[in-house]
């Protein structure tokens, strides 16, 4: 409820321009920065938490992978309640939850008790990031939401650039603990200018919440990436890796089977009745599971073989989301003119080449020669393909589908993140206690190669399966990665005790 306004009384649309209209503005992009510290900053301290809480490679994984799990289970599940709660108060309570996860993780006495926090954060997210937007886009005037949403995405994007630095910074002169120490002043800033966004949506839809569905994604996805989690270390046919593929597989055929019967689906099937619904969505599934995984892996590569700072990788890193800014604009302005397919391969094939190109990147090498052409390769295809994809995949769908269309694609973006991160350890040989360091040597060209043939197999599906069809260009600025590739690397590591240093 807005202060000073009374229950049930009806609130008109903001004005850009307005007291009201700016805390809008500052809400949203105070949470989407929340959410990019959460989801990607987090990777510039693994390695300083592997030192410090004396954590496995597994374990190490699970502080990025449960957010990601997190998130993905029960983005589409917000949605419902964003709808029956309210845009405003679904916001706020994210922000809470982020907010205590946020200091749990800062506190966290061991690896299990950070696993739980971050858990706890990857809650908040998912309900943040579906209401944000939505809040943004339902509070101000038809006419000022364009712009709007442009504003919004340029502040938070401008976030997600300098991010990386401060990230890098804190890691190395203060500690990893404050990383998270960043959220508190954004969540409580993000709560206190609610206080001032009206409430526009007073017409409430009834609850109906998928419990079933939810319990069947989080027990589906959950045991698969404890399996892939797990195997490189235990064993793939040791019994625990066994048995949590099988309940994961179980899980997820389960999950299609209730979605079929379910009255209010979490997930509705029959948005996948569309070809070109369907191949954007694989696309997006292996495109943001290459981008997650190659993110991590680089920050690994920079940290542990190469040397850089974190501080000094963050920077080096900047070109990347520089770029990306440059170059989306001019994708925008393409995208209606000569359809989504062949920009969306074109700027997934130039990522492939920008993974190749940091494939090569090893020690003694000169910055300018061996990093920064992928780091512009990666901009300039992520640049180039993000728009079109969010086109092709909103133009697959009727108008009245655009909101679940676009979760769906969010959700798969998440659960591509959070699979292919899951096998790292895998890609690059991390097995039967090799330490993540020491297995780089030889696999981590070989795995940013196998991220690229993903990157390749994407470019092919979008090539044979997505309809070039001219499309509308969406009204809105590409919308903050929140997944942002441009993440800065941890110093290096060199406690020999540490499950990531060279002597584990």
């Amino acid at each position: 409820m807005t202060a000073g306004v009374p229950a049930g009384s009806h609130v008109p649309l903001v004005a850009l321009r307005s007291g009201a209209g700016v805390a809008v503005i500052a809400a949203t992009v105070l949470a989407s920065l929340i959410g990019f510290v959460d989801a990607s900053v987090v990777n510039v301290a693994i390695p300083e938490i592997g030192r410090s809480l004396h954590a496995s490679v597994s374990a190490l994984q699970w502080t990025l992978t449960s957010y990601l799990l997190a998130v993905a289970v029960l983005l589409l599940l917000s949605g419902a309640l964003a709808d029956h709660f309210g845009r405003r108060q679904v916001l706020a309570a994210g922000l809470v939850v982020m907010l205590a996860g946020s200091i749990g993780c800062a506190a966290a006495p061991s690896v299990g008790v950070l696993i739980a926090a971050r858990v706890l954060q990857g809650v908040g997210a998912a309900l943040v990031v579906p209401s944000s937007l939505s809040l943004l886009n339902g509070t101000l005037e038809q006419a000022d939401r364009s712009r709007g949403i442009g504003i919004w995405a340029g502040l938070a994007t401008l976030g997600t650039t300098l991010g990386p630095y401060v990230g890098g910074w804190l890691t190395d002169h203060i500690s990893w603990r404050a990383l998270f120490l960043l959220n508190p002043p954004l969540a409580l800033a993000g709560l206190a200018v609610l206080w001032f966004v009206p409430q526009t949506d007073i017409a409430r839809r009834p609850l109906s919440l998928d419990a079933p569905g939810a319990l069947l994604a989080a027990a589906g996805l959950g045991g698969v990436i404890y399996a892939l989690t797990a195997g490189p270390a235990s064993g793939w046919l040791s019994a625990p890796v066994l048995v949590a593929g099988a309940i994961g597989i179980v899980g997820l055929v389960a999950l299609v089977l209730v979605e079929r019967r379910q009255s209010a689906p979490m997930l509705r099937l029959s948005l996948f009745g569309s070809r070109q619904f369907d191949a954007i969505n694989v696309v997006t599934l292996l495109l943001y599971g290459a981008i997650y995984a190659a993110s991590y892996l680089v920050i690994l590569q920079f940290e542990l073989r190469l040397g850089y700072s974190a501080a000094q990788a963050g920077a080096a890193l900047i070109p990347e989301s520089a770029v990306f800014l440059a170059v989306s604009p001019v994708s925008g302005f393409l995208v209606a003119r000569i359809g989504p397919r062949w920009m969306m391969v074109a700027g997934i094939l130039a990522l492939a080449a920008g993974f190749v190109w940091l494939s090569a990147a090893h020690p003694g090498e000169p910055y300018a020669v061996a990093i920064l052409p992928g780091v512009l390769l990666w901009g300039l295809g992520t640049g180039i393909c993000v728009t079109p994809l969010t086109s092709a995949v909103l133009a697959a769908v009727g108008d009245v589908d655009l909101g679940e269309a676009a979760a769906v694609n969010d959700a798969a973006s998440r659960v591509g993140g959070v699979v292919v991160v899951a096998l790292v350890p895998a890609l690059i040989g991390a097995t039967g206690g090799l330490g993540i360091a020491r297995a780089l040597v030889h696999g981590y060209r070989p795995a940013m190669i196998v991220l690229a043939v993903l990157c390749v197999v994407a470019a092919l599906v979008a090539g044979l399966f997505v309809s070039n069809r001219r499309v509308a260009a969406p009204g809105l600025a590409p919308s903050p990665r929140l997944h942002s590739c441009a993440v800065p690397v941890p110093r290096a590591v060199q406690d020999q005790d540490s499950p990531v240093s060279e002597g584990a």
